[in-house]
């Protein structure tokens, strides 16, 4: 790289780029910023490994756009609009798959009337009030299927703990979905 590369701003190192497609541009770009969209992808996910792994598939969506990129705003500022859409598409993804998960443990309310609807959307408003460390718990055994033994690696607790912490999280979604349906808890 050369030396006097480093000294150019965010929008010419683009700008760089765009008509060149020079490799070192985008290496220096993604030197500046790989910290900072860590971090936020950190202070959303609460989850290392997974910061990394978005951070990562930020940068090569990035990279695959930067064509497109149009200058109407600073390169950062568009970057962390990429990094803020694309982690919280993916923490909803999660949670949807969740939902599914746990819809098994709750059985369904019948609908009072032709057209009421107990959907993605209510199931959703249920798990923004259960805790997130709860949620947490409840995502690697049942998104990522790891054993109590694994989870309990994880967060250096023992198998008994992990099984309390798993069925607290449940009967919590579960008291949460009924006293919103109180109607299916029959």
């Amino acid at each position: 790289m050369h030396k006097r590369t480093k000294y150019l701003t965010d929008e010419q190192l683009v700008y760089r780029y765009q008509r060149n497609q020079l490799g070192d541009s985008f290496e220096l770009l993604y030197e500046r910023y790989v910290q900072k969209v860590y971090q936020k992808c950190l202070h959303l996910t609460k989850d290392h490994e997974e910061a990394q792994d978005f951070t990562q598939d930020i940068f090569l969506k990035v990279f695959d756009k930067l064509n497109t990129f149009q200058h109407r705003s600073t390169f950062s500022s568009w970057l962390y609009a990429i990094s803020h859409n694309y982690c919280l598409n993916k923490l909803k993804a999660s949670r949807r798959v969740l939902i599914v998960s746990l819809s098994d443990q709750v059985r369904e309310p019948e609908p009072a009337e032709e057209g009421t609807d107990y959907s993605f959307e209510q199931r959703s408003l249920i798990l923004l009030q259960v805790p997130e460390a709860d949620i947490v718990v409840l995502k690697l055994k049942y998104e990522q299927n790891l054993s109590i033994r694994e989870i309990g690696e994880r967060f250096h607790a023992s198998e008994s703990a992990i099984k309390m912490r798993l069925k607290r999280a449940r009967r919590k979604v579960v008291q949460l979905y009924y006293a919103a349906h109180p109607e299916g808890n029959s």
